[in-house]
């Protein structure tokens, strides 16, 4: 899609989703939270907006 930001995933059971880039982008990485992938079950998808911060370069997964 185009976007810098991280994923990680969280202890318990959520997946947490930080990205930055064109509002069109975004809006359809939303749609596709929603979504899943195959075989998930996505209950709920909370968005919270703010200023970008420019700290990602790129997209990555984030394994803590």
């Amino acid at each position: 899609l185009g976007l810098q930001g991280r994923v990680r995933n969280l202890f318990d059971g959520r997946v947490e989703v930080e990205a930055e880039g064109e509002r069109e982008k975004l809006d359809r990485l939303i749609e596709r939270l929603h979504k899943g992938p195959p075989g998930a079950q996505v209950a709920d998808v909370a968005t919270e907006w703010s200023q970008p911060r420019g700290e990602c370069e790129d997209f990555r997964v984030d394994y803590d």
